[in-house]
């Protein structure tokens, strides 16, 4: 792949009919979430009259994706939540959402009805789980739910019920083996977890009088010796991190780096059908994976080809100073 990347300019489910079969290792993306922005292009997603519209839209792209995946890759979508409600007041206080931006009235989403069949206003819709349950349908296995909190979330007025700081990302698989480093993704593991001192205990039928420092039990009661660390639990505390250059939210690049190190081999390819920021291109670049990316809007693309461009320079100057000193250290 030329450039350790590619992006695509088009529309996610047209673009990626033109990728051959089993092209990616895996996926990791973020599509636009539901009735929350206008990305001013026609054809985006995420402004569809009816949430069960947007589902049927979204899951079409991901039919595509699973075509495109290899037998043993994984996806990993980080999708948002959204409220119904009659659309009056918040957009005259902007400072009464979550959300940094705040439509005006005149937009496109603020044209889209608010309230729906089975959802009253006020309800919490539960898009994330609707996409998951639909692809789970559709022959994904649905592995896991992650719930990333971010302790810097922006504060909300609300009175009737607590302030939001997490969202979903969710891991499913083409089938039901597929490629998941864990060690890859590994967290620093809490002594306190481990046997008391000297202590003997017996579970699932062993006796085990191992000091914390040599030993843990999983559930099973199995033994496992201490490394310093253990599996990545399933509540990801990651701060968002603004991009000047994008005049939109973009995932941070700590979000997505446990997703490619655990579902791709070095020098694999990663698949995002919704490219934005060029975010997980970054990551990409900076694990040695080769980034396949699809972008709807022109300017999206000049922002992410410049910010890769930037990261491949500077991995090529860290290499040659590194090159350097040692060849003055063999000197």
């Amino acid at each position: 792949m030329e450039n350790e990347w590619k992006i695509l300019q088009g529309d996610a489910l047209t673009k990626l009919k033109e990728i051959p079969d089993e092209t990616a290792d895996m996926c990791v993306t973020s599509p636009p979430y539901y009735g929350l922005r206008s990305y001013n292009v026609d054809g985006q997603i995420g402004l569809e009259d009816t949430p069960d519209q947007y589902i049927s839209v979204l899951a079409d792209v991901f039919d595509e994706v699973k075509r495109v995946l290899k037998p043993d890759g994984t996806l990993w979508v980080n999708i948002g939540d959204s409220y119904a409600g009659s659309g009056k007041g918040a957009w005259e206080n902007k400072t009464a959402q979550k959300e940094v931006y705040v439509p005006d009235r005149d937009s496109p989403q603020c044209k889209m009805p608010k309230t729906w069949d089975g959802i009253k206003a006020k309800d919490l819709i539960g898009i994330p789980w609707m996409l998951a349950f639909e692809l789970r349908k559709r022959g994904w296995y649905l592995r896991q739910d992650i719930i990333w909190t971010k302790p810097n979330t922006v504060p909300e007025s609300v009175m009737d019920r607590c302030t939001k700081s997490h969202e979903y990302i969710f891991l499913l698989s083409k089938e039901s083996r597929y490629y998941f480093d864990h060690d890859a993704m590994q967290e620093p593991a809490v002594k306190e977890a481990a046997f008391g001192a000297n202590r003997s205990t017996r579970y699932g039928g062993k006796k085990y009088s191992e000091s914390p420092e040599v030993f843990y039990r999983t559930k099973s009661g199995n033994a496992y010796n201490y490394t310093g660390y253990r599996n990545k639990r399933d509540v990801w505390s990651i701060p968002t991190k603004p991009f000047a250059e994008a005049h939109f939210a973009t995932y941070p690049e700590d979000l997505v780096f446990p997703c490619v190190m655990a579902g791709s081999r070095e020098g694999g390819v990663v698949l995002d059908p919704f490219n934005g920021a060029g975010t997980t291109g970054v990551v990409c670049l900076k694990t040695g994976r080769e980034y396949l990316g699809i972008e709807l809007n022109p300017e999206y693309i000049e922002i992410s080809e410049k910010r890769l461009q930037t990261v491949k320079e500077q991995i090529e100057w860290e290499k040659a100073q590194i090159s350097f000193f040692d060849t003055e250290d063999t000197a």
